[in-house]
């Protein structure tokens, strides 16, 4: 920690405001660069016809928020004890490992010039083996156990099958269900906010409301290093949307989407709100759900029930502002949010 004073609110809020100064300092030069190397986003044939004009604005904006999460990380967090570094690893491994996936399709799409980047199986691969190495990690090292608790109903032990390498206290262990669990969370999560990603200043906005609130749970259960990393996401969001507001002038590509994803669900598992978060990230779920209806019913009856999918391009269809749609979308975040936030300090309280 450096030498700023010890209390922990004026940590995180010290937070938010250096991740956000260096994302809205680096964002300019970053954007120079982008245009003079003449890369820009693809824009998809088959979505919304008034996207066409976002053809060719600068995209990997999520090099730079990750830059200034991780320099805040770096920064602000201090570990008092192993099972605490281990978890800021976590989150970080997680952040960092999604986001160079993002970084790998994003690169792909540019060399391609198509929307389309890597191939889902190759992308699926890559998400997979991040999600179980986090797993692996956290439950033998980070003291994170496999029970997965719904607030104000249950806990469920999802340890019940697990294999363990070597003694059985010390082995290393293996739980089948907590890592399919995690494995859907995670993966689920990066491509859902990867999904929500379509409109100027929607995802940015979408996360920088859940992250505030994922800061101030992980605030409340004490670990003040997991908050710092929340808060130094939610900082960059602010300082992106300074750039990302309509008219937009960069996007955070794959790069940061997928980022944030793999970081929401690493700090859901290690404050252990992992069904809570699903609430906190509301939008992000209605969005994945939106296009598995649509491709399932379309694949079932050769009909659709959106006008287009995610459901942000349905109300596009339907005639809607893309301001409109961002602000209703980000209200919608809050209200899901604030009942995640609720539900989590019921019981906690």
């Amino acid at each position: 920690m450096i030498g700023f004073p010890q209390y922990p609110a004026f940590q995180v809020f010290l937070a938010i405001v250096m991740s956000m100064s260096l994302t809205m300092s680096l964002l300019p030069a970053w954007i120079r660069l982008l245009r003079f190397r003449q890369i820009g986003q693809q824009v998809r044939a088959d979505g919304p016809q008034r996207h066409l004009v976002k053809q060719g604005t600068p995209t990997m904006g999520g090099v730079v928020i990750l830059f200034a999460i991780l320099v805040t990380m770096l920064l602000l967090t201090r570990a008092r004890s192993t099972a605490e570094l281990t978890n800021v690893v976590l989150i970080a491994f997680a952040t960092l490992a999604c986001g160079l996936v993002g970084l790998v399709d994003d690169a792909s799409k540019l060399v391609k010039e198509r929307s389309l980047g890597l191939k889902p199986n190759a992308k699926m691969v890559m998400l997979t083996f991040i999600a179980v190495v986090f797993t692996l990690v956290a439950v033998n090292y980070g003291n994170i156990s496999p029970v997965v608790t719904i607030p104000l109903f249950r806990s469920f032990d999802l340890g019940v099958l697990t294999t363990t390498i070597g003694d059985s206290v010390t082995g290393f262990k293996i739980p089948w269900l907590y890592l399919l669990f995690v494995f859907l969370l995670m993966v689920g999560m990066a491509n859902s906010v990867n999904l929500t990603d379509g409109l100027d200043g929607l995802a940015g906005g979408t996360v920088m409301i859940a992250m505030v609130v994922m800061a101030v749970i992980s605030y409340r259960v004490d670990q003040l290093n997991t908050a710092l990393i929340a808060a130094a996401a939610c900082g960059a969001c602010v300082g992106f949307l300074w750039f990302n507001s309509y008219p937009a002038m960069i996007f955070m590509g794959d790069t940061g989407s997928l980022a944030f994803g793999g970081a929401f669900a690493a700090i859901a598992v290690v404050t252990k709100t992992e069904i809570v978060s699903l609430l906190v990230g509301g939008v992000f779920v209605l969005e994945a759900i939106s296009v598995i209806i649509q491709v399932a019913y379309f694949k079932l009856t050769q009909k659709r029930v959106f006008l287009m999918s995610p459901i942000h391009h349905h109300f596009e269809q339907k005639g809607w502002s893309e301001t409109t749609i961002v602000i209703r979308f980000w209200i919608i975040t809050a209200l899901s949010a604030a009942v995640g936030f609720a539900w989590f300090f019921s019981q906690s309280t």
